[in-house]
């Protein structure tokens, strides 16, 4: 089954460090009616609690007059104002933040639900947490690290002219690549150079195919410049003009032309040195920021493959819990089927597997957004057809006038339950389930189970094979 995960999520509140391209939802605007009704809503719970602790002072007022009443009546409402203004004063946690500590805070998190779901041995949480405490200690370290590289390595009689050249008010220190070979499955940059915080990337013209694909490839988020060495008697202009034609992946003014001549080296670099002078700090900083990122997308990558193997068990489970549900108290409706897949605790044990704060209620409110969803697109249609055939392998099932019915709404669940897998994957972090923007995305996250599901659909035929045959009364064998 592929597995879609996203960091942070498409519903998140925050986007991380500006490379996720995640952007926040934005909730409605209420009409102008509601708005109306929006201090009616606020107050109404403490006007029913004032209400409520009036009546029941003026009883006991009368059951017992003096002293005791008036300090009775005192005290409810002191206890009552005080409750409303603890009530009010409650804000559940969201994600932390998106810059180094943030991310930090984040990486601590994931090895905590790694702990929780006791998908790890003790001496693997005790790496990852060793790994990030070493990560911490990097971090300190405020030198600039600048990574050199390309497919042909710059000859290293230049290298101490380069790191003179550059050297500024920023500590400096140059990591040299190996070169880069020409193809690659994957293109995947050496972690020692993606780690850094900027890339030098030297070429010589004319362009290659493979130094484009490797600039493309490049760590998202990591800034690049290209140092192009001109061929012998080319133009330079007519060279610049072609070069920012060619590549899009950097911007046009971190694209330096040498000459070749050791005497235009330094001048060919002082764009560079510039920028590494009045922005070392920022860059480091970002730099920093970027490699506790991607840890942390690592781990969250792990810990989702962890959780769909604890969703698959609970789903198949659930299913079937639903189809002898249906069978034994058959709906009138498949519009009813609803209930069946809003299984709540199926829902609960999902929100403790993806550490989802949401209430039973706004659970089963987004999984009756996905089940509707499914019930539009045709899913219950289509399966049904399909699984007409599979009744009819099995003669004695005929007898179960639910059977069908009871398949209908395993499958249901099945894909609904998926659907909710990737939302609550989606919404990690969010207090509370944000169901206008659930109501867009729920046909494409039901389109997607649905196909997840077909793939996966022989699986389920052998197991309603099965679970049709442990349902059906067993035949009296005629005595011999």
């Amino acid at each position: 089954m592929p597995l879609r995960c996203q960091v942070g999520g498409a519903f998140a509140r925050e986007a991380p460090l500006a490379t996720t391209g995640l952007t926040p939802p934005v909730a409605p605007s209420a009409p102008a009616a509601l708005a109306l009704l929006l201090p009616w809503r606020r107050w109404a719970p403490l006007g029913a609690l004032a209400l409520g602790g009036w009546i029941g002072t003026d009883l006991l007022l009368h059951l017992g007059q003096g002293a005791f009443g008036n300090l009775l009546e005192v005290g409810l409402a002191g206890g009552a104002v005080l409750w409303w203004r603890t009530r009010a004063g409650r804000r559940p946690a969201g994600l932390p933040p998106t810059n180094l500590n943030g991310w930090l805070d984040r990486c601590e998190g994931l090895i905590e639900q790694f702990s929780k779901l006791a998908c790890s041995s003790p001496t693997e949480l005790g790496q990852r947490q060793s790994q990030l405490a070493h990560l911490r200690l990097e971090l300190q370290v405020s030198t600039l690290q600048l990574a050199v590289v390309g497919t042909e390595a710059l000859a290293p009689a230049w290298h101490p002219q380069l790191a003179q050249g550059l050297q500024g008010r920023q500590a400096l220190k140059l990591q040299w690549g190996h070169p880069l070979p020409s193809g690659q499955a994957g293109w995947r940059w050496p972690k020692a150079l993606g780690s850094c915080d900027v890339l030098l990337y030297h070429l010589q013209l004319p362009l290659k195919a493979c130094d484009l694909r490797w600039l493309e490839a490049r760590p998202e988020g990591q800034p690049a410049w290209v140092l192009a060495q001109l061929s012998q008697g080319s133009d330079p202009s007519q060279q610049r003009e072609q070069l920012e034609a060619q590549i899009q992946s950097v911007p046009a003014a971190q694209l330096l032309l040498w000459s070749g001549n050791p005497e235009d080296f330094g001048a060919s670099l002082e764009p560079l040195t510039i920028a590494l002078s009045s922005q070392g700090a920022r860059l480091r900083l970002n730099g920093q920021t970027r490699t506790a990122m991607h840890l942390h997308q690592a781990w969250l990558v792990e810990l989702e493959q962890v959780r769909r193997q604890h969703w698959l068990a609970l789903q198949q489970r659930t299913q079937w819990v639903v189809a002898a549900g249906v069978v034994a108290a058959p709906l009138p409706s498949l519009d009813l089927l609803v209930l069946g897949v809003a299984n709540g605790l199926m829902l609960q044990e999902m929100a403790r597997l993806w550490d989802c704060p949401w209430s039973l209620d706004q659970l089963q409110a987004a999984a009756g957004e996905l089940a509707k969803a499914a019930l539009a697109l045709g899913v219950v249609e289509w399966s049904g057809q399909a699984l007409a055939s599979l009744i009819k392998w099995h003669a004695p099932t005929w007898l179960l006038g639910s059977a069908l019915q009871a398949l209908s709404a395993a499958y249901l669940t099945r894909v609904v339950g998926h659907a909710m897998a990737d939302l609550l994957a989606l919404s990690a972090g969010l207090s509370e389930p944000n169901l206008e923007l659930i109501k867009q995305r729920a046909p494409l996250l039901v389109a997607q189970a649905a196909e997840d599901a077909r793939l996966d659909w022989p699986r389920f035929l052998e197991q309603g094979q099965n679970w049709l045959q442990q349902m059906t009364p067993s035949q009296p064998q005629p005595a011999g």
